[in-house]
C-alpha cells in the first residue's frame, strides 16, 4: 500500500473529524448492542449533519427509522459505520463506495476469520483505490468534541485530551480516567487494526486540532518508528506534548544477531530512546499517562529538580518529600533567607527547612497557604512547589469559608503564572469547588502523593528534552568482505575509531616475522571467531615473539586453521573498560548503545541507548546516565579518562550503523578509555541477510 503524501493526508482524514453526513450500518434498536450505541451517538450530531440508520428489519432507532440496505439510504454518503456480521462487510462496503462514501469506520472485528486470510488488507485497497479511507476495521470508535461526532461505544466528557489508542477499550480507559480527574477528550480515535489510517495519520491530524491540549497514545507496534518521532515532534512544536503507553513494542527489535548489543538493550530501551528523539514522555500504566497530562495542561514546565514542599499535616510533608525524591525530584534545605520570611508568618514550632510544616498556620489563617507559596516561588532556588495535605477540603467541610477558601485558590495560581513555576496540589479532596477551580486555572491537583510526583517528575523530564533532529547521513558502500575481526577493524578504523597495531597470521613463521614489527606484548585471536574468550580464541599477555608462537601453535591445534590475528596488547593503567554497540531496529532504525564493557558487560548490563546518529551533547547525556560514570570522571582519586575521545568514538559508530545500509550490528568491546586516549582492542560486524533499508521499505 503505497502511503500518502503528508500535505495529502491531512484532507483525506476530514470525513473522519467533521462529516457531512454519517450512515451507521448495523444500528440497533437493542441498547445491549453496538449498533445502539453508535445509532445513539450519531444522532447527537443530527444538528449538525445528515444522519442514517441502516438495519436488515427496518427497526426504528430512538425515534428514527431505518433503511434495510445502503442502496436505500437517500443522496450521497461520507462516513459509514461498519457494524455488521464480518461476512457482510465487503458488499457494504462496495454498495457505500457506489454512493460516494469518503471514509468507513470499521467496528466489525475478524475480516480475515470469516472471509479469507488478507482478506480486511484487500478490502482497505478497495477502499483506497475508489478515493475513500477507512479506520480499523476492530476498533471501538471515533469521538470529537469541537464537530459533536460520537461514534463510540461509552460517553465522553468533553476536555483537552486527544486520545490515539490501538486497543480501543484501553482508549476507553484512559477516557474515563480523564474525566474522574477533571480532564475530559477532545478527540478519541481507536485506530484498531490500522489496515488503512494509522496510528500516526491520526495523530498528525491532531496537530492543528485548537481544542487538543495534551495528547494521549496507546500503540502495541509502531508501523514507521521514524515518521511517528517526525509527528510527535510536529505535535511538540505546536505545543501540544505526546505521553506514550505502550508495552514492550516489538519482541523483534530484541533480537541479538551475534552480538551481545541486541541482547543488553530492551524493546523499550528503543521506545524511550523514540520518545527523547521526539520530545515525547513515556509512560507505564493508564492512571500514570493521565497523571502526567494533568501535570502538562496550563502549568509551566519547571526549569528544574529542586521541589519545596509544604504540608499541613507534618506526617504528609515527609511522605511527600520521600516521594518527590524517589521520582528523580529534589527536596533540598531552604536557603535562609526564605527561612525567615517563613518564619514571619508561620507559628514558632513550624517547619521551616523543607518539607515546610505549617504546625496549624493553615487553620488560624487560610491566606497563610497562599504567603508561604508566594514566598517558595520566590525563591531563586526552587523550581517547584508541592503542597500536600488538607487544602482543597476546607469549603467542602466547612461550607461558610468556602469562599475564603477559593480566594486562597485563586492567589496560588496567580503567584504560580506571575512565577512561571509550577505548584501541585495534593489534596485529599476528590472534586471540591477548590479542587475544580485549581484545575481550570492550571494548577495540576491530586487526589494521591504517588500521581502528584509522578506528574511533577515526568513535566520536569520534559523540559528537559526538547527532541532533536535525526539527520539522514549519506550513504556509502564499502567494497571489502565485513568477515571476521580484521573486516571490522579496517571498516572502523575508516571511520575514525581508534586500535593498536596489529597483523595476520596464518603460520608460526608469519607470527614470528609480525612480531618484530609490533609492539610486546601480544594478543592473539581467532580471526572468524565472534566471542573469542568463551571458545578459547583469545591469549593475552605473550611477552615475546616465542610466547606469541607457542600461543598460536597451542590455539591452531585446539581450533584448526585459518586466519589469526596477531595484535599489540593495551597495557596502559588506568584504564576503563567500555562496550560500544550499534544495530538496526525494524521500527526505529539504526540504534546505538555505550555501557561498561569488559567480559562482565552482560551482567553489569549498564548501558545508554539512542536512536542514531548521535552527536556529542547526547553522547555526554548518554554517558551520565552510567551508573559506571564516575570511574570515567577519575574514580577515588584516579586520573579522568578521555571522555572526549569516547564521545567522538560513539559519534562515529553512530554514523557508521547509519551510512552503510548493509551493516546490519557493531559491536566494539571492549573499548579501552585511558587519560591519553581511546583504543578498541575487540570487534565485530554483522551483515544484514536482507539488505533493504527503512527507507526502502
Amino acid at each position: 500500500m503505497t502511503e500518502p503524501r503528508d500535505e495529502q493526508r491531512g484532507d483525506a482524514l476530514t470525513v473522519f473529524r467533521d462529516p457531512a453526513s454519517v450512515t451507521v450500518v448495523g444500528a440497533s434498536a437493542d441498547p445491549a448492542k453496538w449498533g445502539h450505541w453508535l445509532a445513539r451517538g450519531a444522532l447527537k450530531g443530527a444538528h449538525r449533519r445528515a444522519v442514517h440508520f441502516v438495519n436488515a428489519r427496518g427497526a426504528v432507532i430512538e425515534g428514527r427509522q431505518s433503511v434495510p440496505s445502503v442502496r436505500d439510504v437517500p443522496g450521497e454518503l461520507d462516513l459509514v459505520v461498519l457494524c455488521v456480521p464480518a461476512a457482510g462487510v465487503p458488499q457494504v462496503v462496495r454498495e457505500a463506495l457506489d454512493k460516494g462514501a469518503r471514509g468507513f469506520l470499521g467496528i466489525t472485528a475478524g475480516l480475515d476469520r470469516a472471509l479469507h486470510p488478507g482478506a480486511e488488507r484487500e478490502l482497505a485497497r478497495e477502499i483506497r483505490r475508489r478515493g475513500a479511507r477507512i479506520v480499523g476495521p476492530n476498533c471501538l470508535g471515533i469521538y470529537d468534541a469541537a464537530t459533536d461526532l460520537q461514534l463510540a461505544w461509552g460517553e465522553f466528557t468533553p476536555g483537552p485530551l486527544g486520545i490515539v489508542s490501538q486497543s480501543g477499550q484501553l482508549g476507553s480507559e484512559l477516557a474515563n480516567l480523564a474525566a474522574d480527574s477533571g480532564l475530559g477528550v477532545s478527540r478519541f480515535v481507536s485506530v484498531g487494526n490500522q489496515v488503512d489510517v494509522t496510528a500516526e495519520e491520526a495523530l498528525a491530524d491532531l496537530a492543528e486540532h485548537e481544542q487538543t491540549r495534551v495528547v494521549a497514545l496507546y500503540v502495541e507496534s509502531f508501523i514507521d518508528g521514524r515518521r511517528m518521532i517526525r509527528t510527535l515532534r510536529r505535535l511538540r512544536d505546536a505545543g501540544k506534548p505526546t505521553i506514550v503507553l505502550t508495552v514492550g513494542a516489538s519482541e523483534a527489535s530484541r533480537a541479538a544477531a551475534r552480538s551481545h548489543t541486541g541482547a543488553m538493550t530492551s524493546a523499550l530501551d528503543v521506545v524511550d530512546a523514540a520518545c527523547r528523539a521526539a520530545g515525547a514522555i513515556r509512560v507505564d500504566t493508564p492512571a500514570r499517562l493521565v497523571a502526567v497530562a494533568q501535570a502538562l495542561l496550563g502549568a509551566p514546565l519547571p526549569r528544574g529538580g529542586r521541589v519545596a514542599v509544604v504540608g499541613d499535616s507534618g506526617g504528609q510533608g515527609a511522605v511527600a518529600a520521600d516521594v518527590m525524591a524517589a521520582h528523580g525530584l529534589r527536596v533540598e534545605p531552604l536557603p535562609e533567607a526564605a527561612r525567615e520570611k517563613l518564619a514571619a508568618v508561620l507559628p514558632p514550632d513550624a517547619g521551616l527547612s523543607n518539607p515546610v510544616d505549617l504546625a496549624g498556620g493553615g487553620e488560624q489563617d487560610m491566606t497563610t497557604y497562599a504567603t508561604v507559596v508566594e514566598t517558595l516561588l520566590a525563591d531563586p532556588g526552587t523550581d517547584a512547589v508541592t503542597l500536600t495535605g488538607y487544602f482543597g477540603s476546607y469549603g467542602e467541610h466547612t461550607p461558610s469559608i468556602a469562599g475564603r477558601e477559593l480566594d486562597v485558590a485563586r492567589r496560588i495560581a496567580t503567584a504560580a503564572k506571575r512565577h512561571g513555576k509550577p505548584v501541585v496540589l495534593h489534596s485529599m479532596s476528590r472534586a471540591s469547588e477548590t479542587v475544580a477551580l485549581l484545575r481550570r486555572l492550571g494548577v495540576p491537583t491530586y487526589h494521591t502523593i504517588e500521581s502528584a510526583a509522578a506528574g511533577l517528575a515526568a513535566a520536569r523530564r520534559l523540559a528537559e528534552l526538547p527532541g532533536r533532529e535525526l539527520p539522514h547521513p549519506g550513504t556509502r558502500r564499502w567494497p571489502h568482505p565485513l568477515d571476521g575481526y580484521l573486516a571490522a577493524r579496517r571498516l572502523l578504523q575508516s571511520a575514525g575509531v581508534p586500535f593498536p597495531g596489529a597483523e595476520p597470521v596464518t603460520t608460526v613463521a608469519e607470527v614470528a616475522a609480525a612480531a618484530r614489527r609490533l609492539r610486546p606484548p601480544y594478543v592473539l585471536k581467532a580471526d572468524w571467531i565472534a566471542h573469542k574468550t568463551e571458545a578459547g580464541g583469545v591469549r593475552l599477555g605473550l611477552a615475546d615473539a616465542d610466547a606469541a608462537c607457542r600461543a598460536f601453535e597451542e590455539m591452531s591445534a585446539a581450533l584448526g586453521p585459518g586466519r589469526y590475528v596477531l595484535e599489540e596488547m593495551d597495557t596502559r593503567a588506568g584504564t576503563v573498560e567500555m562496550i560500544i554497540g550499534a544495530r538496526r531496529d525494524p521500527t526505529f532504525g539504526p540504534v546505538v548503545m555505550v555501557g561498561a564493557g569488559g567480559v562482565l558487560a552482560e551482567l553489569y548490563r549498564d548501558t545508554a541507548l539512542e536512536l542514531a546518529p548521535v552527536d556529542p551533547p547526547t553522547v555526554a547525556a548518554m554517558l551520565r546516565r552510567l551508573r559506571s560514570h564516575a570511574l570515567l570522571t577519575g574514580w577515588r582519586g584516579g586520573p579522568p579518562a578521555d571522555v572526549d575521545g569516547l564521545i567522538r568514538t560513539v559519534v562515529a559508530i553512530s554514523t557508521l550503523i547509519c551510512e552503510l545500509p548493509a551493516c546490519g550490528e557493531i559491536e566494539v568491546n571492549p573499548v579501552r578509555v585511558g587519560p591519553d586516549g581511546v583504543l578498541a582492542v575487540d570487534a565485530l560486524v554483522t551483515v544484514l541477510a536482507d539488505q533493504t533499508t527503512e527507507e526502502d521499505r
